[in-house]
């Protein structure tokens, strides 16, 4: 096990930069997620990491070695590709033990680690099987035990689970959870679903653009956004965000009068006129008997919640309810934020806090 720094990683192709002064320490043995959405760069950071791709600037370390011009079998890392990349002429057995196999390890080991992950992942009774007689999920704790027969010192797993249906993630992502507090071996983990980053990660890097707009524990990003990029993104369904501007002490838009959080110190509490960004996530809006009207739009039941689309103004909202009510489109209902639960937002989009 090791742990991984990248300082001012940069990743242009000709004149387009697509990485831009990345700095991220990720300790041993931890879990961390890279999410965000398609064209973001968090793959081709993983990517660099693993040596797949060259490095514009900066640097890489894995423990105590710069890594910049290692190849990737000299980086000691083992990856976990979404595809699976498996022989298709190979036995399950032959597919874990193959990596070992090139670089000549003797039989009597290569057998004795690939047991060891197969009694790790489930697979002993699936060792004689060729790909083409396993499932998905199968398949990939195939690939999962080709990285860790290996015994590296990092896995990188490269959104390995998109292939899946979606009871399958589900199962996948606790497999892969369980697995990492079992070797504890430090992981860094590409996904473009909040939900999978949320559920597995010790650590989550948010990117947008090639740049992160904010790190920390899964609960930390979601209760303090750093940014409305980060509010929108993480969380699901993810937080309203409404432009307007302060009125007499409250928050108003066109058709919206919402108030402002009542904790706020007055060096941070915004004057009179300024614009800003309100945010509030769904779950933290409460039906009440006074307060901003809006009408409902959409009725989603999904059997644990009750979702409402409503639209307060000229602006669409979403409500989450866990007790069950009953709604109909076009019915009137006043929605108040829950006090605490409330996020401001300049007009850079920044939180103010």
């Amino acid at each position: 096990m090791a742990e991984v720094k990248i300082r001012d990683l940069t990743k242009s192709y000709g004149a387009v930069q697509v990485v831009h002064g990345v700095n991220v320490d990720i300790e041993d043995g931890q879990f961390v997620v890279l999410v965000g959405p398609s064209g973001c760069g968090k793959s081709t950071l993983l990517r660099m990491i693993a040596g797949l791709e060259g490095i514009s600037g900066g640097t890489i370390s894995i423990g105590d070695r710069v890594v910049n011009n290692l190849p990737p079998a000299q980086r000691d890392i083992a990856m976990v590709f979404q595809n699976y990349a498996l022989y298709p002429h190979k036995t399950v057995g032959a597919n874990m033990g193959f990596p070992l196999k090139m670089a000549r390890m003797d039989k009597a080991e290569i057998d004795a680690r690939v047991k060891r992950a197969a009694d790790i992942l489930g697979l002993q009774p699936y060792l004689d099987r060729f790909p083409r007689a396993l499932s998905g999920g199968q398949r990939q704790r195939v690939a999962m035990g080709r990285a860790i027969v290996r015994d590296p010192q990092v896995f990188l797993f490269d959104e390995p689970l998109s292939n899946l249906d979606a009871k399958l993630r589900v199962q996948m992502r606790s497999e892969i959870r369980e697995l990492h507090q079992r070797l504890g071996t430090t992981t860094v983990y590409v996904t473009h679903d909040q939900i999978e980053a949320m559920t597995m990660a010790d650590r989550i890097v948010v990117m947008r653009d090639g740049r992160i707009s904010q790190i920390g524990a899964p609960l930390e990003l979601y209760d303090r956004p750093a940014n409305t990029f980060v509010a929108g993104f993480i969380g699901s369904p993810s937080m309203n965000l409404i432009d307007g501007a302060v009125s007499q002490g409250r928050f108003a838009a066109p058709g919206i009068d919402l108030p402002l959080p009542e904790a706020l110190p007055a060096a941070l509490r915004p004057a009179e006129g300024t614009r800003l960004t309100y945010g509030i996530r769904p779950e933290h809006l409460t039906i009440a008997d006074q307060g901003q009207p809006a009408s409902v739009v959409v009725v989603e039941p999904t059997g644990a919640e009750i979702h409402l689309v409503v639209r307060a103004g000229q602006q669409e909202l979403t409500v989450v309810l866990r007790e069950r009510q009953s709604f109909h489109p076009g019915q009137t209902v006043h929605l108040a934020p829950v006090p605490g639960l409330i996020h401001l937002f300049d007009q850079t989009g920044a939180r103010i806090a």
